[in-house]
């Protein structure tokens, strides 16, 4: 059902049928994101994500948007730290016209200073209604602080005062720069035929050239601090963690276990301990932020003010009962089927086999299946999942972020990693 094929000017094409569907998902994957970008032109990644939906030299931004409304179909993009990817969800016999939208914004784009005034008047709205999102704001503090100084560390969506600089020039220069061959990535899940398909990609990418200088992965270490910042909400949002695993980490399916048994469910240590018996919280989980060479784990809540300290104390016990206690056989096998259970259930969609297609390349250069890892799932001991929480989750590895109505001197920084 996978079938991957390198055009000769270097474009992968990456397939999975599902002959049993009707839909299909297909995305032009770019290998840049935000962690290439320099400090000056931060959220440029983004900036160019967002102005490729804005005209072309065969499309207006209204025709591009109704060619896909008209058949029914969703077209979106997203950019993150290390990719950014254009994809449309469309009927199985739409995929040329989609692929011929796709395209057309990908090599035509126009930029015009226009649009690109009237699309900055927009993200600068999007990061505002960031801003009044503390629960988004946090992770972004809690990334930051820990990996002070690298790009990885700092917000995709850049600043207002960055973006604001941004001018059509800069746009094409990013483009000329990581849109290359060699840098891009077609990817399609659903009911395709992968010869049919790859013939497509190659009609319509027949004039594209060049090549990109691939950026380097970033690999930043996490320096563990306390760090408070003042904010008019009336709940106090916080975040407690560490420096994790990357997606290439062989322990990856190891901390996914971890993960979940600490925070990934309603019946996770986590929800119960913070939200079922004690109510403290609405929101409570743990999570991962992994990339290519590096990676942060921790757990997010959010509290009244004046419960924040209780919320870090019952968050770091747990962390210590991951290092001092082996998980339990029933606990463990639970976990085990959870991750299991979500993976089967994301992959009845096109759209989450599509992005697996893409991420999977970019970060490990193969396929995944499913049966792999549910294996390496299986395979995962309680010891193993001891042996990494006494790595990852050491008390001089922890590091802490407040965001709300909190001042200084209503946390205790001895006692948050005790």
């Amino acid at each position: 059902m996978y079938a991957k094929t390198t055009l000769p000017s270097g474009v992968r094409v990456i397939t999975e049928s599902m002959p049993a569907v009707r839909s299909a998902t297909i995305g032009i994957w770019a290998d840049v994101g935000s962690a290439a970008e320099s400090a000056e032109r931060r959220g440029v990644s983004h900036v160019v994500e967002h102005m490729l939906f804005k005209g072309t030299t065969n499309r207006s931004a209204r025709v591009i948007a109704e060619t896909m409304d008209g058949v029914g179909g969703n077209l979106n993009a997203f950019t993150d730290k290390e990719v950014t990817c254009y994809y449309a969800k469309v009927i199985d016999k739409h995929v040329p016209l989609a692929m011929d939208v796709l395209t057309d914004m990908f090599l035509h784009s126009l930029f015009a200073a226009d649009e690109l005034a009237k699309e900055q008047r927009v993200i600068l709205e999007e990061i505002k209604m960031y801003d009044d999102s503390p629960d988004e704001q946090i992770h972004d503090l809690f990334i930051r602080t820990m990996w002070q100084g690298a790009n990885l560390g700092d917000p995709t969506i850049g600043s207002a005062e960055s973006v604001a600089r941004l001018a059509p020039d800069d746009l094409r220069d990013h483009m000329r720069k990581h849109y290359a061959p060699n840098a891009v990535i077609v990817t399609a899940a659903g009911n395709v035929d992968h010869d049919s398909f790859v013939a497509l990609v190659a009609d319509k990418f027949k004039e594209f050239s060049g090549t990109s200088l691939l950026v380097p992965p970033e690999s930043p270490q996490a320096l563990p601090q306390t760090y408070l910042k003042h904010k008019d909400t009336e709940q106090a949002h916080l975040v407690i963690g560490a420096q994790g695993l990357s997606v290439r980490d062989e322990w990856r399916y190891v901390l996914a276990v971890l993960d979940t048994v600490l925070g990934g469910g309603m019946s996770s240590r986590l929800f119960q301990e913070v939200r079922e018996k004690r109510g403290l919280v609405y929101s409570v989980y743990s999570f991962q932020a992994a990339y290519r060479e590096a990676g942060l784990f921790g757990a997010y809540a959010g509290t009244s003010p004046e419960n924040v300290q209780t919320c870090i104390d019952v968050i770091a016990r747990e962390f210590a009962r991951l290092r001092d206690d082996a998980v339990g056989a029933e606990e463990l096998a639970r976990a085990r089927e959870h991750i299991k259970g979500s993976l089967t259930l994301s992959l009845e969609a096109t759209s989450s086999r599509m992005i697996r297609l893409g991420r999977n390349e970019f970060a490990l250069g193969r396929d995944v299946t499913p049966e792999e890892v549910e294996q390496r799932v299986d395979a995962v001991t309680a010891s193993d999942v001891q042996a990494l929480a006494r790595e990852l989750l050491a008390e001089s590895r922890i590091g802490l972020c407040v965001l709300g109505p909190v001042d200084e001197g209503a946390i205790d920084r001895q006692r948050f990693a005790a």
